[in-house]
C-alpha cells in the first residue's frame, strides 16, 4: 500500500457495522412480511461473502459484474467484492440486449447472479467469464453454500485501482462505463469530508427508501451513506407495485420513510397519487430529485403537497454531484430560485466556457466544465471519448447553462442533445420546456429523426394535464413564437406517459421509434 493515508472504501463502513452491531442496518419487506437485518448480521454476511469469492480468485483488479436483484444480499456481495479490491462493474436491469452485452464486455473475470436474473439470455452474453450466484437458484455455483474460512474482512484496495465502472443509462445510445478509481470512490464515504449542504441532507436518513438496482450510483451510495449516518436502508417489496400504483407514495406511507431519491417521472406519478388519494407522506423530512433537472412548476407542486422536503440534485456519472438546491435555498432564494439545479458543492469548480473554450462573460450561457476531487478516471476502455470530456483537470459536461449573480447554476440546455434541421441547430431541451410551459401539457420530449427534406425534424411527445387535451396547433405556433421555424416539431403525438429507461430517465430510443412511425398519422403539425 503506498503512502495514501485514508481507509480504503468500504472500510468506513465495515468499522460503522462493526461498532454498532446491534443497529438496525437493512430492513427488507417481501409481501406483508418485514425482516430486519442488523449491522452484525450485515457484517457476517460480508465476511462470509468475501471469504467465498476469495476462494474463488477474486482480489485487486479482478473484475466482477453484478446482475442481481435489489437485495440484502446483494449489497453484501457489492461490499465484499469491494473489500477484495476488485473492479466491480454494475448491470442495470432492463437493458436491452446490445446495451447488456457491451457492459458484459468489460474484460470480467466473473458475474455474479441470483434465482431472479440468471436467465438464458444473460448466460449467453457472459462470454469465458466465471458465473457465480448469491444462493441456490443461480443456476451457478451458489457463493453462499462455499465453507467459511473464519477471515475477518478488511478492505485490501489500491487507492489508484479501478473500483467501480458506472454506466451511464444509455438513454440516447450505447451506454459508457464511468471509471472510479479506490481513491475517488471513497471520498463520498467519508464523513469528515462531506460537504454542509450534503451533510444536513443526510441528516434526514433515519429511514431511507431505495428501490430500482444497486446498480444504479445514487442507491448504492446513498444506502452506505446512510449506515455512516445510524440510519436504516429500507428496501421494499416488488408487490407493492404489482397493482400498478407508483411506489413511492405507498411505500413511504407503509414503512414510514424519512428520506426517498425520485427521478422526475416518478415524481410525476406520486403526485398523481396525492391529488387523488388519502396517503400519509407526513414522515418524509427529504425528497431528493435526481437524474434530470425537474421543471420549476413540477418542484413548486411538489412542495405544496409535501412540505418543504424538497432537494434537486444535479450530476452525472462521469462528475458525482455537482450542485444542490435546498429547501433553505428555495425558502430564501430568489423568486425564481426554482429555475435553478442549486449551488455548485463546496468541492466543486465551475467553469462557463464559449464556443472557443475561453471564459463566458458573467452571466453568459456556455458550456459548462467542472473539476473537483470526486470525477471519474475517464470512460473504461474508451480513449476516445475520454479525451473528448476530460482535459486539463477540467470535465466538460457538455451541458449549456451559467451562473446568476446569486450564485445559483442555471441549465439551459445540452451541447450535444442537437437536431439539424436544414442546417440549423435546434436544442431540444428548449424546445422541451416551451412545450412543457403550456397550460395543457404535464410533461414533454423532444427527440430528431431523419427527413427526405430538412435531414433531421423535431418530433415532439406531450404528456397532457389532467381532464386537458392539449392542441397540436397550438403547441407548434408557441414554439415558432419562442424559439426558430427549424425548432417547430413536425409531429406533436399525445401520449398517456413517457416512455421511462432502466436508469430513470425518458428512453428516447423508444420515442425515437415513435417519431418515425408518426410521420404519416394525424399528428402531424407542419407539412
Amino acid at each position: 500500500m503506498d503512502s495514501w493515508s485514508e481507509p480504503p472504501f468500504p472500510q468506513p463502513i465495515l468499522d460503522t457495522l462493526r461498532g454498532f452491531p446491534t443497529r438496525t442496518a437493512i430492513e427488507h419487506a417481501v409481501g406483508s412480511e418485514t425482516r430486519a437485518i442488523s449491522n452484525g448480521e450485515l457484517l457476517e454476511t460480508v465476511r462470509r461473502l468475501a471469504g467465498a469469492m476469495r476462494a474463488e480468485g477474486f482480489g485487486p483488479g479482478y473484475g466482477v459484474a453484478m446482475v442481481t436483484s435489489m437485495t440484502p444480499g446483494a449489497f453484501a456481495a457489492n461490499l465484499a467484492a469491494h473489500a477484495l479490491g476488485c473492479r466491480v462493474v454494475g448491470v442495470r436491469p432492463g437493458w436491452s440486449r446490445p446495451q447488456l452485452a457491451h457492459a458484459l464486455g468489460a474484460q470480467l473475470d466473473a458475474v455474479i447472479v441470483d434465482a431472479a436474473t440468471a436467465t438464458p439470455e444473460l448466460r449467453e452474453l457472459t462470454g469465458d467469464a466465471k458465473v457465480l450466484s448469491l444462493g441456490p437458484g443461480g443456476g451457478a455455483p451458489d457463493l453462499s453454500g462455499v465453507a467459511d474460512d473464519g477471515m475477518p474482512v478488511t478492505a485490501e484496495a489500491w487507492p489508484d485501482d479501478i473500483a467501480r465502472l458506472n454506466f451511464t443509462s444509455g438513454s440516447t445510445g450505447r451506454p459508457k462505463g464511468c471509471a472510479r478509481t479506490y481513491r475517488t470512490f471513497g471520498l463520498a464515504y467519508r464523513a469528515g469530508h462531506w460537504a454542509p449542504p450534503l451533510a444536513r441532507l443526510l441528516t434526514r436518513f433515519e429511514r431511507l427508501l431505495v428501490y430500482g438496482s444497486w446498480s444504479m450510483p445514487v442507491m448504492l451510495t446513498f444506502a452506505g451513506r446512510c449506515l455512516l449516518m445510524g440510519g436504516t436502508v429500507v428496501i421494499p417489496d416488488d408487490g407493492d407495485t404489482d397493482d400498478g400504483r407508483p411506489l413511492l407514495p405507498y411505500a413511504i406511507e407503509r414503512h414510514r420513510i424519512t428520506a426517498a431519491l425520485t427521478t422526475v417521472p416518478s415524481l410525476h406519478r406520486m403526485l398523481d397519487v396525492l391529488r387523488e388519494d388519502i396517503v400519509d407522506v407526513g414522515s418524509m423530512r427529504a425528497l431528493v430529485v435526481s437524474g434530470s433537472p425537474a421543471g420549476p412548476d413540477l418542484l413548486a407542486e411538489a412542495i405544496d403537497l409535501l412540505g418543504p422536503v424538497i432537494w434537486q440534485g444535479y450530476g452525472q456519472g462521469e462528475s458525482e454531484m455537482i450542485s444542490l438546491l435546498t429547501p433553505a435555498d428555495i425558502a430564501a432564494g430568489p423568486a425564481d430560485v426554482l429555475s435553478t439545479v442549486g449551488r455548485a458543492l463546496p468541492t466543486v469548480e465551475i467553469s462557463v466556457r464559449d464556443a472557443n473554450g475561453d471564459p463566458a462573460s458573467p452571466g453568459e450561457t456556455g458550456r459548462i466544465h467542472v473539476r473537483s476531487p470526486h470525477m471519474m478516471a475517464g470512460y473504461w476502455d474508451d480513449p476516445e471519448q475520454t479525451e473528448e470530456v476530460l482535459r486539463d483537470g477540467w470535465l466538460d459536461t457538455r451541458d449549456l447553462g451559467y451562473v446568476d449573480d446569486a450564485g445559483f447554476l442555471r441549465l439551459t440546455g445540452r451541447s450535444r442533445n442537437v437536431i439539424m434541421v436544414n442546417a440549423e441547430v435546434c436544442y431540444a431541451e428548449a424546445i422541451e420546456r416551451v412545450l412543457a410551459g403550456h397550460p395543457d401539457v404535464d410533461q414533454a420530449c423532444v427527440v430528431g429523426a431523419p427527413d427526405a427534406q430538412t435531414g433531421e425534424a423535431v418530433h415532439a411527445f406531450v404528456v397532457p394535464r389532467r381532464g386537458r387535451t392539449p392542441d397540436r396547433q397550438a403547441l407548434a405556433r408557441m414554439v415558432r413564437a419562442e424559439l426558430t421555424a427549424a425548432s417547430v416539431p413536425k409531429t406533436v403525438t399525445v401520449l398517456p406517459g413517457v416512455p421511462v429507461a432502466a436508469g430513470g430517465k425518458p428512453d428516447k430510443s423508444a420515442l425515437l421509434s415513435l417519431a418515425r412511425r408518426s410521420s404519416s398519422r394525424d399528428d402531424r403539425t407542419a407539412d
